[in-house]
């Protein structure tokens, strides 16, 4: 393959399944771009090491702006090709090809007094602190402010509460969604925090700066260290001590967030597919005019979207197995982890691949999260399914409160279900009709405030404040995307 060919024919291709590769990505972590950040690194070592006058003046002036963009433009396949045939080794097959690009005595300056890892490690710091501010971090603002939406237009709608699969206590809508939308700003804020933690490191060989202090380059950085000037060139902090790589724990607990955004994904998609089966009916998908869900039974809408969220999470979570199987290496390094490392970037593909799918784009450019539609109505009809038994609680609690001597919970469950249960009448009207017999269950009965007893006779009152936490997250969730 000649070098020209190598240079020209870019693969783009993400780390991962190639069905699931998000563009908004590519510039990131398409494979021929992953070296960028490899250069960046060099680039800013080779600028330092001009501002404190090791490299002498007459060839730091040779690093023009159009000779750091073609340093930068260097890609994977270039790199993989002169690894394969010449150097047997990925850094020193990326100087050659760096020096191969310069073609001056600018060029002997590359990857001193770096090791390995000081530009591999930083590079991806990089690479992954830029995909989340620049993409993910932009399409989440997005999901945040549609998920606000629709908690706040169903934030007063009736829905039956489900515990076990079973039908427990009124809720509304928006509670629900509520719920899930606290969790995925929880995550946000999680990863931007851990964002911020993220570390590169520039300490040599084995952590300790060796080359820096033994041949005396610290000597002309003065006050602050080699370390501190080259990342600091990169937006980057440093670690407080390192070996041949950076402490992990930075990085896996930026891609620990993501996951756990990923789970608060699949959890919407677990709980809206389960409320478009066909015997809940509460939740529809949007389909296109041309859609199809069935290869052979054309009646059916299947939740395919929502399901791949979940499908999503699944794949993300067992990536993430391999940055913890990373976190303890041999010593000060060893090689193990080298080929592992190269996979991280699809824990952030799987979690952009999820937003693209809530924030795809139908035939009617509406976003797939706004294509959902709610059923005001069959929310209601499976809510009035169990209206007349779901007030138990109360019932028994107020009855305890007003003096009931015996157990109270025990007479709702064993006496009063079964009778409202066969002939389908309130709980309260049971326990109207078991009084007229029982001298202690009237007297604690004749205690209860009218106002609790009339709250019995319609259970779609007893939402507690499922209205108001609904609007208190949808308002907290404007102002984070306000802010995003």
């Amino acid at each position: 393959m000649e070098m020209h060919e190598v240079r020209t024919a870019l693969n783009t291709t993400l780390p991962g399944n190639p069905r699931y590769q998000p563009k908004q990505l590519v510039p990131y972590f398409g494979y021929d771009y992953t070296y960028r950040g490899v250069g960046e690194v060099e680039i800013a070592t080779i600028q330092v090491l001009g501002d404190i006058e090791v490299i002498p003046k007459g060839e730091i002036e040779l690093l023009t702006a159009d000779l750091i963009e073609a340093v930068l433009r260097i890609t994977a396949t270039e790199v993989d090709h002169i690894e394969r045939t010449i150097t047997k080794h990925d850094m020193r097959a990326w100087v050659r090809a760096a020096q191969a690009v310069v073609q001056n005595r600018l060029g002997q300056w590359f990857h001193i007094p770096l090791t390995s890892y000081d530009p591999l490690t930083t590079g991806r710091a990089l690479q992954f602190l830029r995909a989340y501010r620049e993409v993910i971090r932009k399409s989440l603002k997005e999901v945040i402010t549609l998920f606000a939406k629709m908690t706040h237009d169903f934030a007063g709608d009736i829905q039956i509460g489900r515990t076990h699969g079973r039908h427990a206590l009124p809720i509304t809508v928006g509670f629900w969604l509520a719920t899930i939308l606290d969790r995925i700003i929880f995550n946000y804020e999680k990863i931007e925090q851990h964002s911020r933690e993220l570390v590169g490191k520039i300490s040599g060989a084995v952590g300790a700066n060796n080359a820096v202090f033994g041949l005396k380059i610290a000597e002309k950085c003065g006050t602050k260290s080699f370390e501190n000037r080259v990342l600091e060139k990169l937006g980057l902090p440093a670690p407080r001590i390192s070996t041949q790589i950076a402490p992990p724990e930075s990085l896996a607990y930026f891609l620990f967030s993501h996951c756990m955004l990923s789970a608060s994904f699949a959890q919407f998609g677990d709980d809206a597919r389960n409320l478009m089966r066909s015997e809940i009916d509460e939740l529809a998908e949007g389909f296109d005019a041309t859609q199809v869900a069935s290869s052979t039974m054309a009646h059916k809408r299947n939740p395919w979207n929502l399901e791949e969220l979940v499908g999503q999470w699944i794949r993300t979570k067992n990536e993430f197995g391999k940055v913890m199987d990373t976190l303890n290496s041999g010593h000060q390094r060893d090689l193990i982890a080298s080929c592992v490392y190269r996979d991280f970037p699809i824990i952030m593909v799987n979690v952009q691949v999820q937003m693209n799918k809530m924030l795809e784009r139908g035939d009617k450019d509406v976003p797939f999260l706004s294509r959902l539609t709610i059923d005001r109505q069959i929310c209601r009809r499976n809510f009035d399914h169990s209206a007349h038994l779901i007030l138990a609680e109360p019932i028994y609690i107020a009855l305890q409160m007003a003096g009931y001597p015996k157990d109270a919970h025990l007479l709702v469950a064993k006496k009063l279900m079964p009778v409202a249960e066969k002939r389908h009448i309130l709980l309260v009207e049971a326990l109207e009709e078991f009084a007229a017999q029982d001298p202690e269950v009237a007297t604690a009965l004749s205690d209860i405030p009218p106002a609790i007893i009339e709250l019995f006779r319609h259970p779609e009152q007893y939402i507690g404040n499922a209205e108001q936490k609904a609007i208190e997250i949808a308002e907290l969730a404007e102002s984070v995307a306000n802010e995003m």
